[in-house]
């Protein structure tokens, strides 16, 4: 893996718009202050798209006796 970009302080405030169009790309950067690392920049994930619901139909399958609980669980809560 390839090491992050490192930018001092000064440098980052100059180079901002370059620094964000290298994160956008999936680059990670850190930022220094006194040569100290004190923050990464990383790209954000992307949002993802839910195709709302229903969208798994077809795709599970729940056994007809999926809400019946075994005889030894139902006792130990007390349910029988």
């Amino acid at each position: 893996m390839e090491a992050a970009r490192q930018y001092n302080v000064h440098e980052a405030k100059t180079h901002l718009s370059r620094i964000l169009e290298q994160v956008a790309t999936g680059e990670e950067v850190v930022i220094s202050k006194a040569g100290e690392p004190v923050a990464k920049v990383v790209p954000l994930r992307p949002k993802v798209r839910r195709t709302g619901r229903g969208s798994l139909a077809g795709r599970i399958h729940i056994a007809d006796d999926f809400d019946e609980l075994p005889d030894d669980i139902a006792d130990a809560f007390g349910m029988r």
